[in-house]
């Protein structure tokens, strides 16, 4: 059987963590300014449904690899305060990610967004 207040606690925590996300990151606030820009050219545009469903999954891939790239950047301090390049690795290749998410998105952004520009 389900057990409510459990999943009510949990659902509290993943709340939390998204508080915490946008209160302490950067860069969360900057992917949530490029979140309202997509938004608004997606309304002034009129998009389709298809057209959503790709700005949709672009920005979910973005926030998602951040939240994940900002939790092992957090692991690998709290494990390893100290330099060493090996850590540096960890949290490079957690960056990478984001990177190639954010890279996916501005191509579903120019590949729907440009044609209706020119």
């Amino acid at each position: 059987m389900i057990n409510i207040n459990k999943c009510l606690k949990s659902f509290s925590f993943a709340f939390k963590g998204i508080y915490l996300f946008f209160k302490n990151e950067n860069n969360a606030r900057v992917h949530l300014l490029a979140t309202i820009a997509a938004t608004g050219l997606g309304v002034y545009f009129e998009l389709d449904r298809s057209e959503w469903l790709w700005i949709a999954l672009a920005v979910v891939l973005v926030w998602t690899t951040e939240a994940v790239n900002t939790s092992i950047e957090k692991m690998v301090d709290l494990i390893h305060p100290n330099y060493d390049p090996r850590a540096g690795h960890i949290k490079d290749l957690a960056a990478g990610a984001v990177l190639m998410a954010a890279l996916f998105s501005v191509i579903v952004a120019l590949i729907i967004f440009l044609p209706k520009i020119i």
